[in-house]
């Protein structure tokens, strides 16, 4: 019996870690061996932002994978995976997320601190940018700074709970990814910003 999951990956498509060269769409790999949690064995999540907190992503796959296996709450690992289909996801997917996640909960954190201007500021800079993508409109620090800050709003929201520090507010599109992926990971935003990026990968594959 097989299993639909999602994984983030580097361009070719690549594995973050590991030697294994570029996957080939539908080809079945094997891991020889033990598996061990982020060391050993093919990863993959349930949900896909889940995949991106772990690999900035230049590729989002579907693959399917099956045999041994290991579970935590946002990652598998397992002994036998192949690559379903492969999207490119641009620095444009990646400040579109980093707003879409920070838009879910502005309002939260501006109710807490209605003078805290930076993450409005960055919403709105990565906006232009979107629109004008020119060197003067600096999307990457401005999506990675709303990022960064929605981890503080959806803190209250998930009973403060901190999933994990973004830290130094990163300055490019990929990290802006991964820290939204982060805030994504939230329990009240998080099925949301996974069904963002999957209407993103449909409309991709409409415009293939």
């Amino acid at each position: 019996m097989s299993t639909k999951l999602w994984k983030s990956m580097k361009a070719g498509p690549k594995s973050e870690n590991g030697n294994e060269g570029i996957w080939v769409i539908g080809k079945w790999r094997k891991h020889e061996g033990e598996l061990s949690m982020c060391q050993s064995g093919y990863h993959a999540s349930k949900n896909v932002t889940d995949s991106m907190n772990y690999v900035n992503a230049e590729v989002i796959a579907q693959v399917e994978v099956r045999g041994k296996y290991l579970k935590q709450n946002d990652k598998q690992c397992w002994s036998e995976m192949r690559v379903l289909r492969a999207w490119l996801w641009t620095k444009e997917d990646s400040v579109s997320l980093a707003i879409y996640a920070v838009e879910l909960v502005i309002d939260i954190f501006e109710k807490q601190y209605p003078d805290g201007k930076r993450p409005r500021q960055a919403i709105n800079a990565a906006k232009k940018w979107l629109a004008d993508p020119s060197k003067k409109n600096r999307a990457a620090e401005a999506a990675a700074w709303a990022a960064a800050w929605v981890d503080r709003a959806v803190a209250w929201v998930a009973d403060r709970a901190v999933a994990g520090a973004v830290a130094g507010a990163a300055w490019a599109a990929a990290w802006a990814a991964r820290a939204a992926a982060r805030a994504a990971a939230r329990a009240k935003v998080k099925t949301k910003c996974h069904r963002f990026v999957l209407k993103r990968l449909a409309q991709k594959s409409k415009e293939e």
